[in-house]
This record gives structure tokens, C-alpha cells and sequence, in this order.
């Protein structure tokens, strides 16, 4: 589905009109910074938490702009109030200028990603890529050895490209964050490393209520198998277990990430 409307700099603007000049060096250049909210039956999932990271992840690259959080909010609320309530994502999207006043704010709205129900019966498959994003703390447009890496995935049949950096250890899927299981013990790769995902700090806060065990190091690609399985997280479809990486193929679904896909699904309940 294709939507009609979007936002520009807090302007309702028709979508065949959000058009970027291929003379502007800022974004040829890849100066800029982006987010991904899930809107469900109109209402915006974390858009609190993904504005947060969209003003660090300019921070981080040295963008500046003259918008706050809740200027972007108050566009949000603005173009979901034009647009039908059901469930969709927007991505916004802040380019930067020669100046603050010059940066420029698109609010998109997009078709949502559709979540199968064997992802998370069955699990999911992964190819691991050598690679490591620019400013991994930042979600910015930097995007090629990921779009690459994501593409090796897809023609692997695979749903997504894990990260495998200069040093053999694990960091991240191009659009998602990984986590490992072991016993009631949960790994994940140093926060200096990766992107933080909304979801997966949802995630790790919903661990820390069921007193599960959170440990935060290095994860070498080369001790994969002492691991009795993992799951990824992302916006778009939440907790999903992962059954095979590459041709090493978990034995089962850990019954601890069926626990904790429930307790994120109970969270979102509540809170939205």
C-alpha cells in the first residue's frame, strides 16, 4: 500500500513531493540520521524512545538542527491524524544542511513489515557477513556494507545478514539486534559496538523483571555453539528466535526466549 501523504519540516506535504535533489551533497554524502516507528491501529510504538536515539544519533555525526523531540512528536501526531488508523511505519528521516536552520525533517509513512507466524513458531535463518558499520552507535545513512550484507542474506533465503567484525565477534543484524541463551543467562554484544535497539532494551528490561541474567561481552563467532540458541529483536516484528546461522543449526527454541517474546508482547499490551 502506498501512502499519499507525508511531513516535511512539520508540513503536510503530498508524498509524489518529498523529492531530494541529487545536488544535494548532504545526502549523496550520507549526512544524515533516521528512525523507523511502528504505528499500530494509529497509535506510534516507543515514538518517545526512537526520538531520543534519532537527536543522539545526530549528535554522534556532528548534524545540527534547530528541532527538539517534541517539535517531531507534535509532526508525528499531525500526519497520523491524516492518515487511516491502522497499522503501518513511518520512518523519519533528518538530513543534514550547511547550516541548523538548513536540516531537513521527512516524516514517511510505510508499508509495515508483516511478521509470519513461522518466524516465531520455527525460528528464523541467518548468513554471517565480515563487516562493520560506521559509527555503529549511530542509525545513520551510511548504510552500503549493510544494504550489501542484508543482500547476501536475502539471496541465501536467509532474514537477515549477521555482522562479524575485524576481531571474529559478533555484533548485530543489518536491521536487528541479536541476543544469545544459555541456561537462564542471557549475551549480548557490548553497547559500544552496536546500534541500541529500542526493542531489545524493552527486552532486556523485561529479563531483569524475570530475574534473568543479563551479561554484556564480547561474543566470538567462534564459540557459536556453546550457546543453547538465540533470538533477534527489532522494531518492526519484535522478539524472533533464530534456528540456524550459517550451517551450524540450534538443537531447539530455548524455552527461556519463548518466555521472554511472551513478557515483550505482555509490555507492548500494557503500555499501548
Amino acid at each position: 500500500m502506498s501512502y499519499k501523504l507525508c511531513s516535511l519540516n512539520g508540513k503536510i506535504i503530498d508524498s509524489k513531493d518529498a523529492t531530494i535533489s541529487v545536488f544535494n551533497i548532504e545526502y549523496t554524502y550520507g549526512f544524515g540520521v533516521y528512525e523507523h516507528i511502528r504505528v499500530v491501529n494509529g497509535i506510534p510504538y516507543f515514538c518517545a524512545e526512537h526520538l531520543d536515539r534519532l537527536m543522539q544519533s545526530a549528535r554522534m555525526i556532528g548534524l545540527e538542527h534547530a528541532l527538539n523531540p517534541a517539535t517531531v512528536s507534535q509532526w508525528i501526531e499531525t500526519l497520523l491524524n491524516r492518515l487511516p488508523s491502522e497499522s503501518y511505519n513511518i520512518k523519519i528521516l533528518l538530513i543534514g544542511g550547511k547550516t541548523a536552520n538548513e536540516a531537513q525533517c521527512y516524516i514517511l509513512p510505510l508499508p509495515a513489515l508483516f511478521a509470519k507466524k513461522e518466524w516465531y513458531q520455527k525460528g528464523v535463518s541467518m548468513v554471517s557477513v565480515q563487516y562493520e558499520r560506521p559509527f555503529p552507535q549511530a542509525k545513520t545513512l551510511s548504510m552500503l556494507p549493510s544494504y550489501l550484507a542484508y543482500r547476501i542474506a536475502r539471496t541465501a533465503d536467509c532474514y537477515d545478514a549477521l555482522s562479524i567484525d575485524g576481531e571474529g565477534n559478533i555484533r548485530e543484524g543489518t536491521r536487528t539486534n541479536i541476543v544469545f541463551v544459555k541456561g537462564m543467562v542471557i549475551y549480548k554484544p557490548p553497547q559500544e559496538l552496536i546500534l541500541a535497539g529500542v526493542t531489545q532494551a524493552v527486552v532486556l528490561e523485561c529479563a531483569k523483571k524475570l530475574r534473568v541474567a543479563v551479561k554484556e561481552q564480547p561474543l566470538p563467532y567462534s564459540t557459536l555453539r556453546n550457546y543453547d540458541g538465540a533470538f533477534l529483536t527489532s522494531t518492526s516484528v519484535g522478539v524472533v528466535p533464530v534456528k540456524q546461522i550459517d550451517d551450524y543449526e540450534f538443537p531447539a527454541i530455548p524455552p527461556l526466549v519463548r518466555k521472554l517474546g511472551s513478557a515483550y508482547d505482555e509490555f507492548v499490551r500494557r503500555r499501548h
